[in-house]
């Protein structure tokens, strides 16, 4: 399977990319459900960007800076924020309508505002932001000409190293990738000139999680095997409002509400957000879900209430639509009864180290998005900054490619996938068991809250989990579910490395152990090899 482009994954970030490759040459895009499954896809809130006469990229950069608590890159805060109005024209030229005051498309824009903004700037298409920039970006890059391998899961990515074909350590090179069709079981090589990982999070590795259920860590986890530097993967964010319900496990209450007035409320009626932070319910994120985790803990409660009631049901239903018809399913009328809500794992600041052209150490591979650390959030992300992170580091990233489409790479031989002795399982109920078990423990050792006892705890148990599916993985026939079950593996042991490593506590993560700030903090930095 040649291609000049292969990417993985088909969000924001991997649909932009290859709408923009295609330009320069042929793209194959493989993604492990359908083109509209993606974080993405579920992004409710919208996209921070400068456009309003009394805003500034000052004021935008500053407040990045701010939330990403002395860890974030300037430059590339920089280059991101100022690039924001271009991506906002562009998405507008694709077909994206945001939602703007009256129906003329020369109205102005409805801004929202969320947390650690110091101004309204997040642009918006009602509450469903992500899936209906997802169903423009899809209609455009079926124009064109690329493949589209649905039900495809990346297995490994195929470097010199691997191949022992003129590897040298610091010279190392990706020509692909094995992937897995889940229909039929055959496991076919991918070759490229460039490939991009934008397989978003890894929302999987934790038992709450807003993400869908495709975010198992897959471009981190690949990029670690082949030896690609992974970078912060301890800062993991944690939304505070997800809601509490047996029918919804994962669905996301948006920062939004908050940003129109809903407050936040103990079983009894009593807010409590004062106590934590100036901003109250417009705080940072991760104050506010240590707020919350907090407050329950004292308690013992399972949730605590998010009240918008002081909004009328026209206005929620306007401006708040999918929210309000899905509580509604759960028997929540939101204009006259609080949201029950709890924190769960959101987002992932760390992942596959880059520059600023989202090229990471490893020669022809690229990762962009969610999956990719390219130093804009620092130990925090600011609310409504990933899906423009997203499209800025899409461009960046084929802006590179229109230099490298041109370079002769010699190809090895690159031989075909070996089953070996593997055979079909009749022992499927160790990945259920082993999947659990992990999600179980992160949660509970490194989560919201840590201390070094809890890390030590949960490195000794992935150790042995991972010696265990690793085995597995060798005796039995590859599937889907084993690949993301390795991935999590993988991704929950970095996890836990990067958090032991980190001696403070900074941004996302909070460590009773280690209670203050480094005057001089650091990039966790994790390498296989």
């Amino acid at each position: 399977m040649k291609t000049d482009f292969l990417v993985i994954g088909s969000g924001a970030a991997g649909l932009s990319f290859a709408i923009k490759a295609s330009k320069l040459g042929s793209v194959s895009l493989i993604t492990k459900r359908q083109l509209i499954d993606s974080n993405t896809a579920k992004a409710q809130g919208g996209i921070a960007v400068v456009t309003r006469k009394d805003d500034s990229f000052r004021s935008h950069i500053n407040d990045t800076l701010i939330a990403g608590a002395g860890l974030c890159k300037r430059e590339v805060v920089e280059l991101t924020v100022e690039g924001g109005p271009s991506i906002i024209a562009e998405l507008e030229e694709w077909g994206v309508k945001f939602s703007r005051f009256g129906n003329k498309q020369n109205a102005d824009y409805e801004f929202g505002l969320e947390g650690g903004h110091s101004k309204r700037r997040i642009l918006h298409c009602a509450d469903a932001t992500g899936f209906e920039l997802q169903k423009v970006l899809i209609a455009k890059a079926k124009k064109c000409g690329i493949k589209f391998y649905e039900n495809h899961t990346a297995i490994d990515l195929i470097t010199s190293g691997k191949l022992k074909k003129n590897f040298q350590k610091n010279n190392e090179r990706c020509f692909g990738a094995y992937v897995l069709s889940n229909a039929t079981g055959e496991v076919n090589a991918f070759t490229a000139k460039m490939t991009v990982l934008a397989t978003g999070g890894a929302g999987k590795v934790y038992l709450y999680t807003s993400n869908p259920d495709i975010a198992a860590g897959d471009g981190v986890a690949m990029a670690y095997r082949c030896g690609a530097t992974v970078a912060n993967m301890e800062f993991v964010q944690f939304h505070p409002t997800c809601l509490f319900n047996e029918k919804e496990r994962s669905f996301l209450i948006s920062e939004a509400l908050r940003g129109e007035g809903a407050v936040l409320r103990l079983k009894n009626g009593k807010k409590f957000m004062h106590k934590y932070h100036p901003l109250k319910e417009l705080a940072p994120r991760d104050i506010v879900a240590r707020a919350i985790g907090n407050e329950l803990k004292i308690l013992g409660d399972d949730f605590v209430y998010l009240d918008i009631t002081s909004k009328s049901s026209v206005y929620l239903k306007k401006r708040f639509p999918t929210i309000y018809a899905k509580c509604l399913e759960c028997g929540i009328d939101i204009s006259k009864n609080p949201i029950p809500v709890v924190p769960a794992e959101h987002y992932s600041c760390g992942g596959v180290l880059t520059d600023t052209f989202a090229q990471t150490n490893i020669n022809g591979l690229f990762a962009i998005g969610e999956c990719a650390c390219t130093g804009l959030h620092g130990a925090n992300r600011l609310a409504s900054n990933s899906l423009l992170e997203a499209m800025v580091f899409a461009r960046r990233a084929y802006q590179k490619a229109n230099e490298l489409i041109s370079k002769k790479i010699n190809f090895p031989a690159i031989p075909r996938w070996d089953k070996g002795n593997a055979k079909d399982s009749d022992e499927s109920v160790v990945i259920k068991q082993n999947w659990d078990e992990i999600r179980n423990f992160m949660w509970n050792y490194v989560g919201i809250v840590r201390t070094d006892k809890r890390l030590k705890r949960a490195f000794e148990r992935i150790k042995l989990l991972k010696k265990e599916i690793q085995e597995y993985y060798w005796n039995f026939f590859i599937t889907s579910d084993l690949i993301e079950l390795r991935n999590i593996a993988t991704v929950a042991e970095i996890i836990i490395k990067s958090a032991i490593k980190r001696k403070e506590s900074r941004g996302l993560h909070y460590n009773l152990d280690h209670p203050s700030m480094l005057k001089k903090p650091k990039d966790t930095l994790i390498k296989r090899f």
